[in-house]
This record gives C-alpha cells, structure tokens and sequence, in this order.
C-alpha cells in the first residue's frame, strides 16, 4: 500500500485490513492492473478504470462504517448487496457495493469485479 492510498484510508483507520484484503485479492487475480489513488478515491485499472474504492460522501444514521467498492457493468445486477446502481449511459451501469469487513470481499463481490474487469477491457 502506497502513501496516497494510506491517505485517503487515514479516517478510518479500521477499514485499513478491509481494504488490504480487497487489494491484495484484485493483484493476485490481475498481476497487470495500475492502482491511483487520488484525494476521493483510489482506482484500478487495466486498459480503464474497472474498479474503485472511496468513502461514503455522508454517512447516514445507522450506516455502518464502510468503504464503497463500485464497478461498471453492461448490465443492471439485481442483487441485495448492491447499494445503489446509475445508468450513466446507454448499456453501462455503475454499481456501488459497502465492505465493512474483511469477509465483505468474498467470492460473489470477486465474481462481479472480473465481469467489471473483462467488461473495461472491451470498452
């Protein structure tokens, strides 16, 4: 993990394993992906970003402390775990996943980001 990433983490200092966890599963299922993080959000990339982590914008009563995984698709997922989904164009759908815990990162989260990652290399 890289100074910046740790910055943008530095907040929520428990999410830090969560976000290892995620992190260290997305290397080693794709040893060529580019990781930025900027001052919202950190990227992962192929060709495109297919992926990113950020923190809630406000956290709302109730909410638990959590980072936000989202991930494009050419398609709408249908699922509980999913937060929210925008169309923000034609046959392109983002959806926003909270992990709070390590065993957040799991394989049905893993199975959706490789759609994400095959669907950014056709982009």
């Amino acid at each position: 993990m890289n100074a910046d990433e740790m910055l943008l983490l530095n907040r929520t200092p428990e999410l830090l394993p969560v976000y290892a966890a995620l992190r260290g599963k997305l290397t080693q299922r794709y040893g060529n992906i580019s990781i930025k993080a900027s001052k919202t959000q950190i990227s992962f990339r192929n060709r495109h970003i297919f992926a990113t982590v950020s923190l809630p914008l406000r956290r709302k009563r109730g909410m638990p402390g959590a980072l936000v995984v989202s991930f494009g698709l050419s398609y709408r997922l249908n699922e509980p775990r999913i937060w929210q989904v925008a169309q923000p164009y034609p046959n392109r759908w983002t959806h926003h996943v909270l992990i709070a815990d390590c065993a957040d990162v799991d394989d049905q989260l893993l199975k959706w980001l490789d759609a994400a990652y095959r669907f950014s290399m056709i982009k």
